[in-house]
């Protein structure tokens, strides 16, 4: 489903002086349809900047993504934009949603941007709210919802376009540990029903032990990880 081969990514020094700075060495990455794969490593690995690339929001050095067959680290702004809209959700720390709308609206919005009927993409994105526990919550703006509350919504918004690949960056980091619990038995939960793939950078273990695969970011490279972090892998 997501395929990343021979990644490599540097950024040059800021005086244009230097090596730069090398985040990842050919590094690979496959994800099948229906597996959770969870990413960690100490903070400034580049886990973050492993999304970007895996999304077509930066483009490597060397090396390419695939998704759903289809070459997306060389594609034009615009066309990697309407990748990103089909085949791709979006979860994030903080959850995005926009203030002046409602629940409703802000998970609708992915559908009304590529051009859905305002019904059609409503009627949609109730289902969705349904899923995440939040049918009640539909005409409820983002201030007045709790902190997972918001973050199922953010998924919600994510799951709303039945992407192919689920991409979140630390979606329980601001939640505390029951919550954060809950956030994910739904991800999980959601994401086996329809079969999507889900890379995961987290620094929780407990969650990172409960996906199908554990990788470690270090030294520009994914290793496999079955036990604890080792002190430096720690925020």
């Amino acid at each position: 489903m997501l395929r990343a081969v021979g990644l490599s990514k540097t950024y040059p020094a800021p005086d244009g002086r230097g090596p730069g700075l090398q985040l990842f060495r050919d590094l690979d990455l496959e994800v099948a349809a229906g597996e959770m794969v969870a990413v960690v490593g100490r903070s400034g690995a580049g886990k973050s900047s492993l999304l970007h690339l895996l999304a077509g929001l930066d483009r490597p050095s060397s090396g390419e993504v695939w998704l759903r067959g289809k070459r997306i680290s060389s594609l034009d702004p615009a066309d990697a934009a309407a990748v990103r809209n089909r085949d791709l959700g979006f979860v994030w720390q903080f959850h995005y949603l926009l203030p002046e709308f409602s629940a409703l609206e802000n998970v609708a919005l992915p559908l009304l941007a590529r051009g859905t009927p305002s019904r059609n993409a409503m009627a949609a994105a109730r289902v969705i709210l349904d899923r995440v526990e939040l049918g009640a919550r539909t005409g409820h703006r983002s201030g007045e919802l709790s902190g997972g509350e918001q973050q199922r919504v953010a998924m919600a918004r994510a799951l709303v376009t039945r992407p192919a690949i689920l991409l979140a960056d630390e979606p329980t980091g601001d939640l505390d540990d029951g919550t954060a619990a809950h956030l994910f038995a739904l991800m999980q939960r959601l994401c086996r029903e329809d079969g999507l793939g889900v890379v995961l950078v987290t620094h929780n273990l407990e969650i990172a032990h409960r996906c199908d695969r554990m990788l470690r970011l270090t030294e520009g490279k994914l290793q496999a990880s079955s036990g604890e972090l080792a002190d430096a892998d720690h925020p």
